[in-house]
């Protein structure tokens, strides 16, 4: 961690920033409300993000498209809760399955869904792991 002055600490590896801030209904449910910085769900499954969230975008061999990016920034943030332990690994079947029902929804063809979702099944459970959190840096150097 950073600890001289004149020194900013950040994390690399975002695309995009949210401009306004986006609710909507999932599966995954906590037993208690969780409240981060920029992401609450409720017990309920109200799932809110907070305008100034930053997230990657769709991930892997892919094309950032309008049928994606809504799906992506649900599923991240459902991600983060988890990397973060606000949520049980085992929610990530579900936060899967809300990025195809969201991209299908936006317009996605079944097939490129289907493929998506694929991807993430085999692909991206390291991103849920609580040892993939985003390195903290700090600049300038020395």
């Amino acid at each position: 961690m950073c600890n001289k002055m004149n020194k900013i600490q950040y994390r690399a590896g975002y695309k995009y920033q949210l401009a306004a801030d986006y609710s909507t209904a999932v599966e995954s449910s906590p037993e208690e409300k969780i409240e981060s910085n920029y992401i609450e769900l409720t017990k309920e499954g109200l799932l809110t993000i907070k305008s100034g969230y930053a997230w990657d975008g769709p991930s892997g061999p892919t094309f950032d498209t309008k049928t994606f990016m809504r799906g992506s920034l649900v599923h991240d943030a459902l991600y983060q809760l988890m990397r973060n332990g606000h949520l049980s690994a085992d929610c990530r079947l579900a936060a899967d399955q809300e990025l195809y029902r969201i991209c299908r929804e936006d317009g996605m063809n079944r097939f490129r869904a289907k493929y998506v979702l694929f991807g993430v099944r085999k692909a991206a459970g390291f991103a849920a792991d609580p040892k993939a959190k985003k390195k903290v840096h700090c600049a300038p150097r020395g």
